[in-house]
């Protein structure tokens, strides 16, 4: 372990209300209808569906999986709890318009007073990201979490893009080093069509963190500086499709797994990889998102290693179904649920 690496596990942890209990009746599934974006038609002007997640989540309801009761209700991750991985300055720089507009690519937010942009943008990302965060716990704790939001990967500790603000992932796992015994090892798997540039560079010299990456080589962010933070690293051409995808994933996670045992897999599980998405340029079907999902929880699975799933990109209306498609397949494959809480060995002890 670096001195870098040394020094942050020795540093005190604040007080959060994201490491809560959550009753055994909730499943692992962390969701808020803060999540979504409505704010004047302005969040249509950027091609990413804003409402995403309270469809995923109605999709559920009505194939009766899931009911609010059964829901782990997301908090908004507090300025003490950013400030684990954020720099001050820029959480001070959110505090103008024009940088939210230039991170979330809506460029009217410019002409917005902040305390809207706040309350309108800010907040459901907040929210999100404290999902995340609490899914990581619940992930230790249950053997398996997903958050319906989240997945901010573009997003480091200094500099937002990419509809990213706040840099979830790095903050889910900080917590985990920091509050949960028996956790000093993380993988992250992002499947998602771009580039994971944000928390590659978040822990670009840290060895406790481990990072496949699955991406089209050609589209944004190309962060040449942030790819030598992947362990992993698998660069796709333009318009692959199912059987070519599918191998590399499954054979690239099953080795990534093989080559490092973390004690938690965070699954950034982008939908942009959806044939016909205008930012993603991949050719995946939904059938094969579905397939992609399962390949990654039954790796982890097969292995007893806790995962947390977070969604991630996605700019077509259809994603939301597919994603819930996904959800509900994992649960007929017998890959999340009330009994594989009940097989794993894996509660922990956190510190609040």
């Amino acid at each position: 372990m670096s001195n870098k690496e040394a020094s942050e596990g020795n540093k005190g942890s604040h007080q959060t209300q994201l490491y809560v209990q959550v009753p055994s009746t909730c499943l692992p599934i962390v969701y808020s209808p803060e999540y979504n974006i409505t704010f004047m038609g302005l969040e249509k002007l950027h091609p990413f569906d804003a409402g995403k997640w309270g469809k995923v989540i109605h999709f559920l309801k009505e194939e009766q999986f899931i009911t609010d009761e059964m829901i782990v209700p997301a908090r908004e991750a507090s300025e003490e709890d950013l400030l684990v991985v954020h720099t001050k300055r820029y959480l001070n720089r959110l505090k103008w318009s024009l940088v939210v507009a230039t991170i979330t690519e809506i460029p009217p937010l410019i002409f917005l007073p902040n305390f809207l942009v706040q309350r309108k943008v800010l907040r459901p990302l907040r929210t999100q990201t404290g999902g995340t965060i609490m899914a990581g716990k619940l992930a230790m704790d249950r053997g398996w979490a997903i958050n319906v939001g989240g997945g901010f990967h573009h997003c480091s500790s200094d500099k937002g893009g990419g509809f990213c603000a706040y840099a979830d992932i790095t903050l889910a796992i900080k917590f985990l080093f920091e509050r949960v015994d028996g956790v000093s090892r993380a993988t992250i798997i992002d499947l998602d069509a771009h580039q994971g540039n944000g928390h590659e560079r978040d822990f670009l010299d840290d060895r406790r963190v481990y990072i496949m990456d699955v991406y089209n080589r050609y589209i944004y962010p190309g962060d040449g500086f942030a790819k030598r933070a992947i362990k992993r690293k698998v660069e796709l051409d333009w318009g692959t499709e199912d059987t070519e995808y599918l191998q590399k994933v499954e054979l690239h996670c099953e080795g990534a797994l093989n080559e490092i045992r973390p004690d938690i897999i965070v699954y950034n599980a982008g939908t942009d990889v959806l044939d016909g998405d205008p930012l993603g340029g991949l050719a995946i079907s939904p059938q094969g998102i579905v397939k992609r999902d399962e390949i990654v929880f039954r790796a982890a699975r097969r292995r007893g290693i806790p995962i947390l799933m977070v969604t991630s990109g996605g700019y077509q209306k259809k994603t939301a179904r597919i994603i819930a498609d996904s959800i509900l397949n994992l649960h007929r494959q017998r890959l999340i649920g009330g009994e594989v809480a009940l097989n794993s060995s894996l509660w922990s002890k956190a510190r609040v």
